[in-house]
């Protein structure tokens, strides 16, 4: 009888302890993940807010670098991902399908005057990932928020960056 209830005991402790292995496991793995969605967020936020308003000619007009339309992004600023040599990115986000139907944001970056082009992903398990902007005319005292943003002489007062997960929808507004 005493090796019986030993065994039990025993059995009890294992299976507690394979619970708890599994919980500090899944619990990191969470971790990490959020970490990793707070400095891709704080990468997009920081580079947005660092947008500078280059311009180029074409045809005798001045355009912005600034492009949008709902599943990318590209403009110039001083603020690269990866660092390193000083000057004017431009910068591309763009949205493109991964695997079992998520969604996946990619940022590539180019020095301006250099080729080099370098991606990073920076999410890739929401099931939609979209961009917003906020278009005000100036005749007008209140703007609205738009798919696609067609002005090359000026650039939005705001994007939003949509991130879907199931049911939740965490927007991230930067100014």
């Amino acid at each position: 009888i005493s090796i019986t209830l030993l065994g039990i005991i025993v059995l009890i402790n294992v299976g507690a302890m394979r619970l708890g292995y599994r919980s500090v496991d899944s619990g990191e793995k969470r971790i990490a993940a959020l970490d990793r969605i707070k400095a891709s967020l704080s990468i997009i936020e920081s580079q947005i807010q660092s947008e500078i308003p280059l311009t180029y000619d074409e045809d005798g007009v001045k355009k912005y670098f600034f492009k949008g339309d709902r599943e990318s992004l590209q403009f110039s600023t001083n603020y690269s991902i990866w660092g390193g040599q000083k000057g004017y990115v431009i910068v591309t986000y763009r949205v493109e399908s991964g695997d079992m139907g998520k969604q996946v944001l990619y940022a590539s970056e180019n020095i301006v005057g250099i080729e080099n082009k370098r991606d990073a992903k920076l999410f890739d398990a929401f099931d939609k990932i979209y961009f917003e902007y906020f278009y005000k005319d100036p005749t007008e005292e209140q703007g609205t928020w738009i798919e696609q943003w067609t002005d090359d002489t000026a650039i939005p007062e705001k994007v939003r960056l949509h991130l879907v997960d199931r049911t939740k929808d965490l927007a991230m507004i930067i100014p």
